[in-house]
């Protein structure tokens, strides 16, 4: 039998993305642009053509017919950059024109809808999933990084806090519209949920205090969460994910309490500062924090010795996404982002929003 010679194997991961906005062009598409040796996007859908907001990319295909995306055999992977609503309905139809599926947060709005869509991918050997970035944000990651290094000792309790000052949202939300994917806790909440049940999975109990500070009837603008996971030695370990619209000085975006110290890291992952600045990844320095922005460990060594310094941050990458998206694709390697970790997530987004009125 003779060797064949020259034969060509697609190993471009071809995308489409349906919604042309700032999820899109912001979150997405810089990173995805960095990454031309192995992913390619062909076309965007569009609602209106003629809306140019964002600046048109070369050698993509802008179209309002998204036919023309799901009937093109070229496209392995969709991204669904809608509004939360329409996340469900999407990626249904994605799945259904035997394509892989990426869909921004929040993923869906009940376990139920997510369920079918698992069992949907599953039955067409697909895969869908959420865009779970930010387990790539450099100040987890960091976290992270401090914890396993094991000199805070058996870890107590981990704080995680998601701070905005931006008064003029829930001031000018008059009404309640009822769905919960819409609210603050699923909008902004689900990142750092999702960062806890990635590292430590599913906790023993929670305890919700979800509220709407300016009344009944208005806007779900904070969240204050607490996850308890118990251990083998009868402890307790506690994670708190906060966030609040009226922090006008933000909490520290992550505090660690073990048995022999502590871990402060006062300001967040820089990659969004930078995208809004359109300071974009082609940077070497993008995202990167400072000295200024180390986080302070704290902690007695085993021989009793007092220490205080700087740890110097992780790199945070959301384009770390794809690159798992691309495994999975095209190499067959299983997903980062399980099924029964986004189940878990909405379960948690759902009862902590049933009381919303």
């Amino acid at each position: 039998m003779g060797i064949i010679k020259n034969r060509k194997v697609n190993i471009m991961l071809t995308v489409g993305f349906i919604g042309n906005g700032k999820s899109a062009n912001r979150y997405h598409l810089p990173f995805v642009l960095q990454r031309k040796d192995k992913i390619k996007v062909k076309t965007i859908v569009t609602r209106n053509l003629e809306n140019k907001t964002w600046k048109r990319i070369d050698g993509i295909n802008y179209t309002d017919k998204i036919e023309e995306l799901y009937n093109d055999p070229e496209i392995d992977l969709v991204v669904i950059c809608l509004k939360p609503d329409l996340h469900y309905r999407y990626a249904r139809e994605v799945l259904e024109h035997n394509k892989n599926c990426l869909v921004e947060k929040p993923f869906t709005e009940t376990r139920e809808e997510a369920q079918e869509l698992f069992e949907l991918a599953k039955k067409k050997r697909l895969i869908v999933q959420p865009y779970h970035n930010r387990r790539f944000d450099s100040d987890f990651l960091t976290t992270m990084k401090v914890i396993e290094s094991g000199k805070l000792g058996e870890i107590l309790e981990i704080e995680s806090n998601y701070d905005y000052y931006r008064a003029e949202v829930p001031e000018n939300v008059k009404e309640y519209d009822g769905k919960a994917a819409n609210t603050f806790l699923y909008g902004h909440g689900t990142h750092v949920l999702d960062q806890v049940i990635s590292r430590y999975g599913k906790p023993d109990k929670v305890h919700y205090d979800v509220r709407q500070l300016l009344g009944t009837n208005r806007m779900n603008d904070y969240y204050d969460i607490d996850l308890f996971y118990k251990r083998e030695n009868g402890k307790s370990l506690k994670i708190t994910v906060k966030g609040s619209y009226f922090r006008v000085k933000p909490r520290a975006s992550f505090i660690v309490y073990g048995t022999r110290g502590c871990f402060i890291k006062e300001t967040e992952d820089r990659q969004e500062e930078h995208l809004k600045l359109f300071y974009m990844p082609d940077h070497p320095d993008f995202g990167i924090d400072s000295p200024k922005h180390y986080g302070t460990l704290i902690y007695y060594d085993n021989k009793g010795n007092y220490h205080e310094e700087k740890v110097i941050s992780e790199k945070g990458d959301y384009g770390r996404v794809y690159d798992d998206l691309y495994e999975a694709i095209k190499n067959g390697k299983e997903k980062t982002v399980k099924d029964e970790e986004i189940l878990y997530q909405i379960k948690i987004l759902e009862e902590g929003s049933k009381n919303l009125k």
